[in-house]
């Protein structure tokens, strides 16, 4: 069974910074893409920043030198720092994984297998 758990969440204000986490099992996580995407309220669930396997990584224009998604395999775990954050950047977060090859998933969300169940990040101004 597959689980993907994000943590990190939470209620900054703007210009602060928070690191969300997740831990994924029950797959073969260095052969899996990784992906994050968020939802506000009212909005559709959109994508911020996804990894290959191999580490390289693909951002949302909206958080380009902002975020930063990384990857440790050997923990099964994909990360976002966010840095410089704004109130528009409210919403719930989800990780994603997807399959090997980056580019048959990238930014679409209906090409990831599995989703985790989200975690909060609330921007105050």
């Amino acid at each position: 069974q597959v689980q993907l758990v994000e943590s990190g969440g939470g209620l900054v204000q703007a210009g602060g910074s928070l690191r969300l986490s997740c831990v994924a099992s029950g797959l073969t996580f260095r052969n899996s893409a990784m992906g994050w995407f968020r939802q506000a309220p009212g909005k559709e669930r959109e994508f911020v920043a996804g990894i290959s396997w191999s580490g390289m990584g693909d951002y949302a224009d909206s958080v380009k030198g902002r975020f930063t998604i990384s990857r440790d395999n050997a923990k099964n775990t994909v990360y976002m720092q966010m840095n410089s954050l704004k109130p528009e950047d409210t919403a719930v977060y989800y990780c994603a994984a997807g399959p090997r090859d980056y580019g048959l998933a990238g930014t679409r969300a209906g090409k990831y297998d599995y989703w985790g169940q989200g975690t909060q990040v609330t921007v105050s101004s």
